[in-house]
């Protein structure tokens, strides 16, 4: 068995879950199949953007991020459900259950999608005949379809989950890249987005094969060093380890709103931006981390989005601390037009074992006042351990020592699991 794995190199599954939302609803309600079936938020209100959608409704035209609207325009038919997330979440644990009773190495990516390294797996079959065994053990005990991508490293094994939809197995090679890769435009590569597709075309790179003999100097001046990552990634080249503890990662803890109707009121959209300021000190609390940066997002009535954040001295967490700054931030930059979404979000989050705080004149005093307790709280710590004891959070999973029990929730704790 060992003649169908590399030598050096790794074999990497890229496990994608179709039209996961709806697929979950179909397989609790079996009468919802063959139907055009969309999950959308509240269909009475105007944020009723469509989350995803069953195949049998995008044979109509209808897409993800579509206003429920346009959506019944193009299917009067369309059956639409507001999300149930307990449900998605039950389901998204069996998936990664099943994952790993093919490898340890495990890296969840989404609610609906994770790497699976199976490289040290030959004993359970071939890379294929694993593949096929996932594909049919979680349709199977859990009737949800999924598309499998085999490669020898990330990219290749998310490029190749996206070429065969749905219940699709493709392998992706690196000496398959020139055949199946470098045709396609840059804007249906992994990682690229409209705005950064704009930039490469505007350079005359239109194709991932331009992009992958594109000029590294061209490149980097016109999209920085994340250019020549892309050109890497374009050439089938990707070191990323499959990472089981990447799960316990943050880099912004954020919420967001639309709006039922859009306002210019100002009393209104300030107890807004404090409710969602109050959900992102939560979530804070729960992750035992700090932002050191608060940002806003503003999306008037005509689509156009404003975005302002502000870098603090000191972390921080507090949801009057953080309505401060966004307080400061929307009345600072918000240009009066009907507001139709707002958001705020806490980035370049640290863990607070490892914040520092940079005492200034004002806080000082505040700060002394408490030194006492600090002391305490560390001979404690030195005592009986780091996680011990804590002040004002709730205790934490060791990142290194976490594992994943699919009956406690709080060790796999991504937003995408909570939200």
């Amino acid at each position: 068995m060992n003649s169908h794995y590399p030598k050096n190199g790794r074999v990497i599954l890229h496990v994608d879950m179709n039209s996961f939302y709806a697929s979950v609803e179909m397989a609790y309600d079996p009468s919802l199949r063959g139907k055009p079936l969309a999950i959308a938020g509240n269909p009475q209100e105007r944020r009723g953007i469509i989350v995803t959608c069953s195949y049998e409704a995008r044979s109509y035209g209808v897409k993800t991020t579509m206003p429920l609207w346009e959506a019944k325009k193009l299917c009067p038919k369309l059956v639409i459900m507001s999300p149930n997330f307990d449900r998605y979440r039950a389901a998204s644990k069996g998936i990664f259950t099943i994952l790993r009773q093919y490898s340890d190495l495990v890296e969840p990516v989404s609610i609906d999608e994770g790497y699976v390294d199976i490289t040290d797996s030959f004993e359970k079959g071939t890379p294929l005949e694993i593949a096929s065994a996932i594909q049919a053990q979680i349709k199977g005990q859990l009737d949800l379809p999924c598309s499998i991508g085999v490669a020898p490293n990330k990219f290749l094994a998310k490029t190749a989950s996206d070429m065969k939809k749905p219940m699709g197995i493709t392998v992706l090679r690196k000496r398959d890249i020139p055949e199946k890769l470098w045709p396609l435009p840059v804007i249906e590569m992994h990682g690229i987005g409209e705005k950064t597709a704009e930039k490469l075309n505007s350079i005359g790179i239109s194709t991932c094969y331009d992009l992958a003999h594109g000029n590294d100097i061209q490149i980097k001046s016109k999209i920085g060093i994340n250019g020549l990552r892309l050109k890497e990634r374009a050439n089938g080249v990707d070191r990323r380890n499959v990472d089981p503890e990447s799960i316990y990662d943050y880099k912004s803890v954020g919420n967001s709103t639309t709006l039922p109707k859009d306002t210019t009121n100002q009393n209104e959209l300030l107890s807004i931006i404090k409710t969602l300021c109050a959900k992102v000190s939560t979530r804070l609390q729960q992750k035992q981390v700090l932002g050191t940066t608060v940002q806003i997002i503003i999306k008037n009535k005509f689509r156009k989005t404003i975005t302002r954040s502000k870098k603090m001295e000191n972390p921080l967490y507090k949801k009057e601390e953080l309505f401060q700054i966004a307080k400061e931030l929307f009345l600072k930059h918000w240009d009066g037009d009907p507001v139709r979404l707002l958001g705020v979000t806490a980035q370049e989050i640290v863990e607070k074992s490892e914040a520092t705080e940079q005492l200034d004149l004002f806080s000082y005093e505040v700060k002394a006042k408490n030194e006492p307790l600090y002391n305490v709280l560390n001979q404690l710590q030195d005592k009986f351990g780091k996680d011990s004891i804590s002040k004002g959070f709730q205790g934490k999973k060791n990142r290194k020592n976490a594992t994943y029990d699919p009956k406690n929730d709080t060790s796999f704790n991504k937003d995408f699991l909570r939200e």
